[in-house]
This record gives structure tokens, sequence and C-alpha cells, in this order.
């Protein structure tokens, strides 16, 4: 039996760029670039891995997001993912980690799976918990923020590494497990990789594919939401030392007034 692995994945703004939020106060995904979070291309690299060790396996790729998301899934399509998966719906805009974690669910729910795997965290949320509450909502063992994973018999294992310790995990499949940035370089796309993933399908689902009704999610139906932000101050011109045989001093005399030494 084919070995059936779901990575979910995320489209986010760039960390590079200028980010905003917008008069709800959610993210202003129109007012910067966006990418396929760099923590979930570890989660892509390791379901490939384990994909070609298994004797037949299939990586399907899924997120949830706006149309724009759908370049998260390509990326990892030309990775050298099999299909995608991309949940679509207006409704969903400013949904928090637990309304996420209840559509990712159900998406893999309707897809099938053996394995889900996903990365530590998103990059502009770095919360780390919807690996957990998939886990949770799917009734599965979770083994998480591993350095090392593989797929042997029916059973995951991995390598959890510690401030003070080394971890050796195991679970029964099906399983949820999230990688770390120690897991291993991700691939680069292939020209061949790119050609192909253009070819390769996604299957677009919404609420209503899932049975799911719009006070599940959105907004309104967030547990956790920003009441209020500030924007951060513009910067102002450094302080400029000028050494003319006294420049130690005066930057001794500069840290020690802010409190750095």
């Amino acid at each position: 039996m084919s070995l059936r692995i779901v990575v979910c994945v995320k489209y986010v703004p760039d960390a590079a760029g200028d980010r905003q939020f917008t008069e709800d106060l959610t993210t202003d995904r129109e007012a910067a670039d966006g990418l396929l979070s760099e923590l979930d291309e570890y989660a892509v690299e390791q379901a490939l891995q384990i994909s070609e060790e298994a004797d037949e396996a299939e990586v399907t790729v899924l997120t949830v997001g706006p149309e724009d998301a759908n370049d998260a899934l390509r990326k990892a399509l030309s990775m050298g993912a099999d299909k995608g998966v991309h949940v679509e719906d207006d409704d969903l805009h400013g949904t928090d980690a637990l309304g996420t974690s209840l559509v990712l669910a159900k998406a893999i729910e309707k897809t099938g799976y053996d394995l889900v795997v996903c990365g530590m965290a998103s990059t502009d949320g770095t919360m780390g918990v919807l690996p957990a509450m998939l886990a949770e909502r799917l009734g599965v063992p979770q083994v998480t923020s591993l350095s090392e994973v593989s797929v042997s018999d029916g059973v995951v294992t991995g390598r959890r590494d510690g401030d003070t310790a080394t971890e050796h995990l195991r679970a029964q499949l099906p399983a949820v497990v999230s990688v770390t940035d120690q897991s291993g370089e991700a691939r680069y796309p292939s020209f061949k990789g790119i050609v192909s993933a253009k070819k390769k399908p996604v299957e677009s689902l919404d609420l209503d594919d899932l049975d799911l009704e719009a006070d599940d999610v959105g907004l309104d139906g967030a547990w956790t939401k920003v009441e209020d932000a500030t924007e951060r101050p513009a910067r102002t011109a450094g302080t400029v030392v000028k050494d003319e045989g006294e420049g130690g001093g005066q930057l001794a005399e500069y840290l020690a007034g802010q409190k750095f030494v």
C-alpha cells in the first residue's frame, strides 16, 4: 500500500519586506510579496526523503490561504511533491491558529493520509502550536520538533535535540510530525522540476467542501486576535563618534549610557 504523506505549508509575507496590518488588524498580505515559509521548506524536504526511501509513496502539499497561496504550492511541487490541495474561501480571512488547525484537519481527512509533516512554526506567526492542535483534532500521535525523522514498517521515528538532552521518539502511523531547521537543507527546485510543477494537479476546496460554516473560522470565530497595534517609529540618525584620539572613551561612554555594558 502506498504511503500517503501530507505536508502542511503556508504562504507568508516576505520577512525582508515591510509588513503591515489592515484596518481590522490582520496581516496585510497585499502590501508585501509572499512566498513559501522557509521553515516549511524543511518539512517538504523531509517528506520527499521519506517518500524516496519508501517502496511506494505519494506526497501531497496542503495550504490554506488566498489565491496567491497557490505560489507556495507550486514551489513545493517544483521541489518534487506529487500534488497539491488549496483551501481558499473569503470567510477564512482572519482565521487564527485554532481555526486553521480545524480547516487543515478537515482537508487532511478528506485527502487521506498516513503521515502529516509540518514545519516547526510559520515565519509570520511563529507560534509553533499548530502541529499539536492538528494531531489532537485528528486523534493521532504527535512527534514534534524533530531534527531527524524516518518511517519504517508503519512506525515513524525521530530525534529531538534539546538544550540539555536528546530524545529518541517513535509513534505508530497515522501520526503528525514537525521538523526543525536542523533536519537538513531543503533542495533547490531544478529547471525540470519547475516545468513539471505546472502540470501537477492542484485541487481547490472551500468551506462547503469541508462541511464547515463561516462561524467556525475567520476573524469572528477566532480565539486570538490583535486588539491594538502601534506603528514602529521611523529610524532616527545614529550617533557618530569621530576618533580624534578619544574615540574609544566616547564609545564606551555611549554604550554605558545605553546600558549595553
